[in-house]
């Protein structure tokens, strides 16, 4: 399978950074990444993820950013 499927089922998935990504539906979900419950076509699970992903930061940055002005 290969991610070029535009018409494949997709799960929307997130890593502890807060990263998304997609992932096709009938494989296990690598470790470290977790559905965030969003599942489609391709095109669905981009526009999810380019609505909810407004920040590309990684987490630790935000949070490091977070302190450093606080």
């Amino acid at each position: 399978m290969s991610f070029d499927n535009d018409d494949a089922i997709y799960q929307v998935v997130i890593n502890h950074e807060e990263q998304y990504s997609i992932w096709p539906d009938f494989k296990e979900v690598p470790a470290g990444w977790s559905k965030v419950g969003v599942q489609g076509n391709k095109q669905t699970c981009l526009e999810h993820i380019e609505k909810v992903w407004t920040d590309m930061r990684p987490l630790s940055l935000r949070q490091a950013l977070a302190q450093q002005s606080a």
